[in-house]
């Protein structure tokens, strides 16, 4: 069953919001290429969480070892925050959940490691704009499927391939809730229909090459099958009747 939130609720789930979205600008800002690593991410992502009078929501969910996701170059999602310093050239994907008096809010970035090359950057803005292709569509009448349409149509048309294995989802109480599945690839018209209340995430992962992906050894770690860059953006939004509204936003 899908909970729609009310006004309060979708508040409660904004000030998580804005936690997520801070604690993603200082771990960007915190990046020295050669020096630092995503376990030092990891810290700083658990300082500003902790100050807030929250808890991350991937700490031990489901077993995961770490407060966030950091996913390096070729690594899709789910990247197991270490001590391998980030090096010039590369980019990161920073993925933080939040729970704070009782609601979750979820968003990620991909960005650069100080220079980066123009194919890299040009794959960080467009799935930077696919996902804001998408936020548009989210509006009360339409469906899950016109928002999957709309990512899918501006990736693919840019020449990247969308991820079929990894979606969107529900959000709210729980970190995962109803509906359970938010695609970056579908059809418009068809899926749930988009309510008052509703709270959800999307997140485009777009590949430059094919859109098939492997999983690591550790069961978590997720990362393009054939070795080309994949960048993922997302942020946790509410449909309400003025249009869609960000919630992982300072």
């Amino acid at each position: 069953m899908i909970m729609l939130k009310s006004r309060a609720e979708i508040e409660k789930m904004r000030a998580a919001g804005r936690v997520v979205a801070r604690a993603l600008r200082e771990m960007s800002e915190g990046i020295v290429p050669g020096k630092t690593s995503p376990a030092d991410l990891d810290a700083i992502a658990v300082r500003i969480v902790e100050e807030a009078g929250g808890t991350p929501s991937f700490l031990h969910y489901r077993g995961y070892p770490a407060a966030t996701c950091i996913s390096v170059n070729e690594v899709v999602i789910h990247g197991i925050p270490d001590k391998t310093a980030l090096q010039e050239g590369d980019i990161v994907d920073l993925d933080l959940g939040v729970h704070l008096d009782g609601w979750h809010a979820d968003g990620a970035q991909t960005v650069p490691v100080g220079k980066i090359s123009p194919e890299a950057q040009r794959l960080l803005n467009v799935t930077q704009e696919a996902l804001a292709q998408g936020i548009a569509k989210a509006r009360i009448g339409n469906r899950i499927g016109d928002i999957s349409a709309a990512v899918q149509r501006y990736a693919e048309s840019n020449g990247y391939s969308v991820v079929r294995d990894l979606v969107g989802h529900g959000i709210g109480r729980k970190l995962h809730e109803e509906p359970q599945a938010v695609p970056n690839f579908g059809k418009p018209g068809r899926g749930e229909p988009l309510r008052e209340g509703m709270t959800i995430c999307i997140e485009p992962m777009i590949n430059q090459g094919v859109y098939q992906i492997s999983t690591d050894p550790d069961g978590w770690t997720m990362r393009t099958a054939d070795g080309k860059l994949s960048a993922h953006f997302e942020h946790t939004v509410a449909i309400t009747r003025d249009g869609p509204e960000i919630l992982t936003k300072e």
